[in-house]
């Protein structure tokens, strides 16, 4: 049976920055969300990004990435039989990582990218996601 470990409180002489609710280290978090968008298409990166800023997202990292498939397949002898099963996979991705503290710009920023990408239900497109987020600081624009 795991036990609940004691959580310390937050240390006495930190600032308080306010950024929301909850409190965390003696930092305020809001109800703040990650997005994380993986772009199969990536000569569709600007017109992605000019979506993010007509929602209001003005702060996002890009990465690149590559799917497991593909990494398998050709960089994973085992797996080299599975190259035929790729045809008409990119090799390639861009992966947006963005923290907001609107749950409405999720759902706005989906709307946009649907019709951007053609469906994101289509296979090839993308995948679109966003994560609850306990603590940030540094972000642009982060309230003091």
């Amino acid at each position: 049976m795991v036990r609940p470990r004691a959580s310390a409180p937050p240390p006495q002489n930190v600032p308080r920055r306010t950024i929301g609710l909850q409190t965390f280290l003696g930092y305020t978090a809001a109800k703040m969300r990650l997005i994380v968008f993986t772009l199969n298409q990536e000569e569709l990166l600007e017109r992605v990004l000019e979506a993010y800023v007509e929602v209001g997202i003005t702060g996002a990292t890009i990465l690149d990435s590559e799917g497991m498939g593909h990494f398998l397949t050709y960089e994973v002898p085992l797996f080299a039989d599975f190259r035929q099963f790729m045809k008409g996979n990119k090799p390639y991705n861009k992966t947006i990582l963005s923290v907001v503290e609107d749950d409405e710009l999720v759902h706005r920023l989906r709307e946009i990218l649907e019709e951007v990408c053609g469906g994101l239900a289509s296979p090839g497109t993308g995948v679109l996601y966003s994560l609850p987020v306990d603590f940030a600081v540094g972000l642009v624009g982060q309230k003091e």
